[in-house]
């Protein structure tokens, strides 16, 4: 493997693990806006309550993964991080300004009471919904071809068919990953009667999320032929794993399983990551820039390659104790 594709496979990795944590804190927001709909005051307290719960040891992590990725980017591939940015400024603005809100309202909803935690509750719901939005829209308007290399793309490319289903095909996933995660925490916590409002909600996802990505088929092969024709070769094993991943979830749920639902939830994710990763390979930017052509200097993708194993020694572990102990319901 060469260096430029160890960086690659370095850069799908962090991708895949923001698409679980963070997309998992990114649905926690999505089921809390839902649920403020619901006239039953009680039911949405439990909820916040339950988000909080999950998201408050862990949520800081869970965002570590888009820095992670926008730094391999940047560094690793410098031709690719150029035109993206110069291209899709608009989506990606708007995605980090909800990351900050949704943020902020995190924050505030715990310290301030009465209305202003509502307001700042809503906020957090809300931005919650939005930011993988505008991710998917962004990922959409480059598997289109809407970012070229050189920085002449589409600056309005993000709004067409693919780059929109896209984004919504994110947030629908992001709302299953979370209820699936929220149904096992509940769980954990005894909380049987919320275990079962996020066990329907969780099928509602995962049957909303297949949909969207069937349909997302569809439009990949009206709009970006080449990474559709990538998917039912190189990428058609992840691709049929997904699948598989998914329905055993599904099982799951209506079975009634518990400790499997979690990691089939995970897999899933991970899977199609892979999968569309596979599809695209060997470009970073469909049928104008590849892997090899768009590396940077060779001292630096070393440099990615030796602080990623000693992430994998150091800092991997670090996070894997703390969601244990989340998990444990040691802080709460």
């Amino acid at each position: 493997m060469s260096k430029p594709d160890a960086v690659a496979a370095i850069l799908v990795a962090g991708a895949t693990l923001y698409a679980i944590f963070g997309g998992a804190d990114f649905g926690a927001g999505v089921w809390e806006l839902l649920a403020s709909r619901s006239p039953d005051r009680g039911l949405r307290e439990r909820i916040e309550r339950r988000v909080a719960l999950s998201l408050g040891p862990v949520w800081e992590a869970n965002h570590v993964w888009l820095i992670f990725t926008l730094v391999v980017l940047w560094t690793g591939f410098p031709d690719a991080f150029a035109p993206i940015m110069e291209t899709l400024y608009v989506p990606l603005a708007l995605a980090a300004v909800g990351i900050v809100l949704r943020g902020s309202g995190f924050a505030f909803g715990h310290a301030l009471g009465g209305a202003g935690a509502r307001r700042a509750h809503a906020v957090f719901a809300i931005a919650s919904l939005i930011t993988p939005f505008f991710l998917g829209c962004a990922v959409g308007a480059i598997a289109a071809g809407g970012v070229e290399a050189g920085g002449s793309g589409d600056a309005l490319g993000w709004i067409g068919p693919l780059p929109v289903l896209v984004g919504i095909l994110f947030v629908a996933s992001c709302a299953y990953v979370a209820a699936v995660f929220l149904l096992d925490d509940c769980r954990r916590a005894g909380d049987g009667e919320l275990a079962g409002y996020f066990l329907r909600r969780s099928v509602a996802a995962a049957l909303a999320a297949g949909a969207l990505a069937a349909a997302g088929l569809v439009v990949l092969h009206a709009d970006a032929r080449p990474i559709f024709d990538g998917l039912l070769d190189e990428g058609l094993p992840l691709l049929i794993a997904s699948v598989a991943f998914g329905a055993l979830t599904l099982t799951g749920l209506l079975r009634g399983w518990s400790r499997a639902l979690r990691p089939l939830a995970i897999g899933a994710v991970v899977t199609i990551v892979a999968g569309w990763a596979a599809a695209q390979y060997p470009y970073l930017l469909p049928e104008t820039l590849t892997v090899a052509a768009g590396a940077g200097a060779g001292a630096a993708l070393t440099a990615l390659i030796v602080v990623f194993v000693a992430a994998l020694l150091v800092v991997v572990p670090a996070l894997a104790l703390l969601l244990r102990l989340a998990q444990r319901r040691t802080f709460e």
